[in-house]
C-alpha cells in the first residue's frame, strides 16, 4: 500500500522552537508530505514537551541517566522509534551525542539543524549560544544555518540546505541565536523536512 505521508520523529532536549516551526508549517501546509508523530525528548523539564502535547503528538521522555549504557539509551529510543514506523527522525536541538549504532540503524534517515554556514563554528564543543560566542568573537559579517544528515561524525554529513543571516555590530551572542532561529533555521527544517519526505513517498 502505498503511504501518503512519511512518519517523522522529532528528538528535543529544550525550548523546542524549530519542534514549533515544524508543528506550525505542518499546520499551514508548507509540510504536505510528513506527519510528525513523535517527539522523544531526553529532557523531562523541555518546554518542547509541552509544545508537542499542545499539539497532540505523542511524546516520550527517554533520559540517558536512567541507562546503565549508551547502548541501553539508544536502544530504548530505537524500540519506540520502531512502534511509529518513523521515516525520518530530525535532530532539532537535541543535546545528546548519538552512537554509531543508532546512527548506522537508521542511515541517510537522521537530520539535524546546526546554527551556523557549516564547516564554519561546528564539531565538537560547537552548540548552542557558543556557536554565536565563536562567531561575534571572530568577527564574521555573515552567518547562517545549514540542515544535514547526521553521520558518526560530528556535523559533518551531507549538507540540504543552507541559510545566510547577516552579523551586525552591536550582536550579542543571544540577539543573533533568536536572528538566525527566525531567519534561517526556523525556515530551512520545515523546507528540508517537507523535500526529503516528498522524495522518500515517491520511492515507497
Amino acid at each position: 500500500m502505498r503511504k501518503d505521508k512519511i512518519n517523522v520523529a522529532v528528538l528535543v532536549s529544550g525550548g523546542g522552537t524549530n519542534l514549533q516551526a515544524i508543528i506550525d508549517a505542518e499546520k499551514s501546509g508548507i509540510i504536505h508530505s510528513a506527519k510528525i508523530a513523535l517527539v522523544i525528548s531526553n529532557n523531562p523539564n523541555a518546554y518542547a514537551i509541552q509544545r508537542a502535547k499542545d499539539a497532540s503528538i505523542d511524546t516520550y521522555v527517554v533520559s540517558k541517566k536512567d541507562y546503565t549504557s549508551q547502548e541501553d539509551y539508544e536502544n530504548a529510543m530505537i524500540e519506540i522509534i520502531k512502534k511509529y514506523e518513523i521515516g525520518l527522525i530530525v535532530l532539532a536541538g537535541f543535546m545528546v551525542i548519538l552512537g554509531n549504532n543508532f546512527i548506522k540503524k537508521f542511515e541517510n534517515r537522521i537530520i539535524n539543524v546546526h546554527p551556523s554556514l557549516i564547516p564554519s563554528f561546528c564539531g565538537d564543543g560547537f552548540f548552542g549560544l557558543k556557536v554565536h560566542e565563536a562567531a561575534l568573537k571572530k568577527g564574521v559579517k555573515v552567518t547562517g544555518a545549514t540542515v544535514h544528515y547526521v553521520t558518526t561524525d560530528v556535523d559533518a554529513g551531507p549538507i540540504i540546505a543552507q541559510k545566510a543571516v547577516q552579523v551586525f555590530d552591536n550582536d550579542t551572542p543571544e540577539i543573533l541565536q533568536q536572528r538566525v532561529m527566525k531567519e534561517a533555521e526556523h525556515i530551512i527544517l520545515p523546507n528540508s523536512i517537507q523535500n526529503i519526505s516528498e522524495e522518500m513517498v515517491k520511492n515507497v
